[in-house]
Parts: structure tokens; sequence; C-alpha cells
């Protein structure tokens, strides 16, 4: 099948790129044939984070090696060559690279987010994945923008925030109105990168590393079929996509905040045993609050991560028994979410408090996690606002907020 023709106006220029009749995406890095394994690509994120905070996005080189290991599949249909893998055994994954740095597990957790793209029409998706099922897909969905319809499908103008990891995304996604047949349900428009203009003005206190860019386009024309409902109907049919999107594009953010507090744990639990302080008082481990109160942490910690996996374990079997998720497990997935990432935070604010006054120099260790750790918690789909809506669900009422389920 001929690929699309996605043009821009006006465009002299597009009109003469030889990718505009070539395939939606470039052929798969060679690079992808060198034998890499993942404790490889930890190591070496832990050595360059600082690095990517500094220019406020992971290097393409390290996204490429994520994809060897295979966290870009992770969420690629089967029928396309993809691991399509349960979700808790994604989330682990995300959770271990979070543990080596913030920033680059939060640009990993998208390699869930081609569970959207699984509800294009299939003939997308098959040129989608044409040259491989490596994809990494970014996206500024909001705020949605005003796009004209045209014969062919929408003219795209605008600006979207929030991109993360659009650096060393294959595929863009920006976000338009619905209609009537989208049940008002905002549209997402994919995109080449050449379409777009990636303003670099990513100037945070925490996750400075995921590039988190703002998108522009002008006058992109973008076909019908290159475009999606978030959490619409898949045309895919396997049991990853029977999951509920919406649940799962919560839970890939919420876990990296359990592999930020694993990291300031074990900090805490490794120089708990070493000197003493700076005014000669006992060392950390010899003193009781320290012990009573690193120990309810990682009790914390560890009930929050359980109640967190038990509910993604739960809920995919029973996807796998071909039943729905019920509205209860939905909930429950959303709670333990919030949950997951309220405790992540806290825990390594607790730490920090317990680390004395060394820990208020930038160049501590525990200066990035708690930096990183404030900024999961300040996300929609984590906030506290879903305590509420859980409730209500579980005591057989409809949920206090939209897009819940």
């Amino acid at each position: 099948m001929t690929p699309p023709e996605i043009r821009t106006d006006p465009t002299p220029e597009i009109e003469d790129d030889p990718m505009s009749q070539a395939t939606f995406l470039s052929p798969v890095p060679s690079e992808l044939t060198t034998t890499t394994t993942l404790d490889d690509v930890l190591a070496e994120i832990v050595e360059r984070r600082g690095e990517f905070r500094t220019q406020g996005y992971v290097s393409q080189d390290v996204i490429t090696k994520l994809k060897q290991v295979g966290i870009y599949r992770a969420s690629t249909p089967r029928r396309f060559g993809g691991d399509a893998l349960p979700p808790a055994e994604f989330l682990r994954l995300v959770e271990r690279i979070s543990a080596a740095d913030g920033s680059t597990g939060w640009v990993a957790s998208f390699g869930s987010a081609l569970v959207y793209l699984a509800a294009l029409p299939l003939e997308t998706q098959a040129e989608l994945y044409a040259d491989g099922p490596d994809v990494t897909f970014a996206g500024g969905l909001f705020p949605v923008q005003p796009a004209a319809e045209t014969t062919a499908g929408f003219l795209v103008n605008g600006r979207w925030k929030f991109a993360s990891g659009c650096m060393g995304a294959d595929v863009l996604g920006v976000g338009i109105p619905g209609d009537a047949s989208t049940e008002g349900k905002p549209r997402t428009v994919l995109l080449r990168p050449d379409q777009v203009e990636i303003v670099q003005d990513w100037n945070v206190v925490g996750m400075a590393g995921t590039g988190s860019f703002d998108l522009v386009v002008r006058d992109v024309e973008v076909p019908r079929e290159w475009t999606f409902i978030r959490g619409g109907t898949p045309t895919v049919d396997e049991p990853l996509y029977r999951y509920p999107t919406l649940a799962y594009a919560a839970q890939v953010l919420a876990v990296v905040n359990l592999g930020i507090a694993r990291a300031a744990l074990d900090y805490a639990e490794e120089v708990g045993g070493g000197g003493t302080g700076v005014t000669g008082a006992p060392k950390l481990a010899d003193r009781a609050y320290y012990r009573i109160e690193i120990a309810k942490a990682e009790a914390r910690l560890r009930a929050a991560r359980a109640f967190f996996f038990e509910a993604a374990e739960e809920a995919y079997a029973t996807v796998l028994a071909g039943d729905p998720v019920s509205d209860a497990q939905n909930a429950l997935l959303r709670l333990s979410s919030t949950h997951a990432v309220q405790a992540g935070s806290e825990v390594v604010r607790e730490v920090f408090d317990l680390s004395g006054t060394n820990a208020i120099y930038n160049d501590h260790p525990l200066q990035p996690l708690v930096r990183d750790a404030m900024v999961p918690t300040q996300h929609a789909f984590l906030s506290p606002a879903m305590y509420d809506a859980a409730g209500a669900v579980l005591m057989g009422l409809p949920p206090t907020i939209p897009a819940f389920r």
C-alpha cells in the first residue's frame, strides 16, 4: 500500500522532499543490530544523567539503546512484530530505569503510548510499522488547537505543550478537537518530525531531562486515517489493547516515582553505615530515629508497590480470561497509581529529611531525586481528585471526574 501523502501549505520545500513520498518512518537504525543488555543501558544512564538534565533531554543514542532492549516495542501489536507486553512486565522495566534516572524513566514510560495508536486503521498501522516495531511516539496533546477540516483530513496549526521525549521521537502527535464521531473526545493527529518545530523551552526544577518541549505546527494537512481518538476503540484484537488505556497511561507515570523512591532508600541504607557527621555525632545507622524512620519508609514503599502491581496483574488476568475489566478494577488501577506516586514522593522527602545538613547542597545525590519526585504528583492523571473518583466508583456511584476510564 502506498503511504498517504502528507503535505504542508505553502510547500515548495516539502513537495521536493523525498520523505513526502517515502515510508512514514525512517528505517530502524543499524545500531539495533548490536548486542546490549538492559543492565548495560542502566549503567550508562547513571553515568550520563547529568548530561540529560543539563541539555534538557535524553540523548538520541540512549533512546536507540532503549529501543534495542525492547522498550519501544513493548506496546507494538504482535501482529506487527511487537511484544505487546503485559502491563506489569513493562511497568517493572520502567521502574528499573527510573531508579537509574527519573527523566529517562519518564521518557521510557512512553514506550507504552503505542497502545493509543492501536485505534488507528489497520492499514495505517501497517505503514507505521513497515520498517520495524521499534517506534518512539511523543505527543503534545494540550492545549487542544482548532483544525480546519479538508477533503482529505485536517489542516493543522498551533502550539502544544509537554511533548515529553519529542527529541527522540519517530512520530509526533498533537491534539485537535473532536466532533460527533468522537463523542466529543479530542482527536490526535500524527506527524513526521520534519513537519514539526520543537521549541526547547523546558526550564524546570524536576524531571529536567525529559525534553518536554513545545511543538509548533504550521499549515500541515494530515489525512484523516493518520488521526485517532486517545482511548478510542482499538482496531487490533490482542489482550493488551483490551486493558484500560487511560489507567495504563496513569500507571506508567506513577511507577516512575516508585523507581525514584527505591533509589533514595537504597542510598539511605547504603550511607547509613558511613562515618560521623560534621559535628562528630554518631553515624546515622547508630541513631534509633534514623533506623526507625528508614524502616517505616521501606514498609510504605513496599506496601504501595504491592498494591500497585497487584491491581495491574488482577486486571490483566481478567483481560486474559476474556472478560472486560470491571469499573471497580479500573478504579483500583487509578487509585493504586495515585497512591503509588504520592507514596513515592513522600518516601523521597522522608529520606531527605533524615539525611542531615549535607543533603541541602546542590551536588548531593538526593537533590535530583527530591526534585524529580515532585513532578509526577502534579500530573492530572495522578491528582488527589482520583481518590474521590475511585471512592465513588467503589461505592457504586459514577466517577466524579471525566476521563476516569
